[in-house]
């Protein structure tokens, strides 16, 4: 097993594009490590240990998805983790913009460390994690925006 994914995201919450890019990248890699970012200086709306509970119970019938949380640099997490891909998913050419500095500053620091884009599909473009926040802060339904059997209530 070694062509490992590192997918890392705050998953503030998981949306169906989160769940989308996985599920379409698990035919090219062995392992996808969920990588859920504690990151001190940012206040997240949904409780870390909730996030991740929602992610290992869409992701429970999977067993090559893992589910972790860190708090490292992505690249150390990924040599930690053997992990020879960074996963992301693109919605924008804004997207493509800023993942590609990221990407290829991570490549500077470790050679040997890929990062792999994945379009996300047409119909779910729009999505982001934001929006769904703000639709559930405004008493708006969420549902179709998250993965089934997530039920994002607090």
């Amino acid at each position: 097993m070694n062509n490992i994914a590192v997918f890392p995201g705050s998953f503030d919450p998981i949306t169906t594009g989160h769940e989308s890019i996985i599920k379409r990248a698990l035919p090219l890699f062995d392992k996808i490590i969920v990588a859920i970012g504690k990151n001190q200086n940012k206040k997240s709306f949904f409780p870390l240990e909730k996030r991740k509970q929602w992610i290992e119970q869409v992701f429970a019938p999977y067993k090559r998805v893992e589910v972790v949380v860190y708090e490292c640099l992505t690249v150390d997490l990924c040599k930690k983790m053997k992990a020879r891909y960074i996963l992301r998913g693109l919605r924008t050419s804004a997207d493509f913009e800023f993942e590609r500095s990221i990407g290829q500053i991570n490549k500077q620091m470790h050679r040997s460390i890929e990062t792999v884009f994945l379009l996300t599909t047409p119909e779910l473009t729009a999505l982001n994690s934001s929006i769904v926040r703000d639709i559930y802060r405004n008493g708006g339904d969420v549902s179709r925006f998250v993965p089934k059997g997530v039920d994002i209530k607090m």
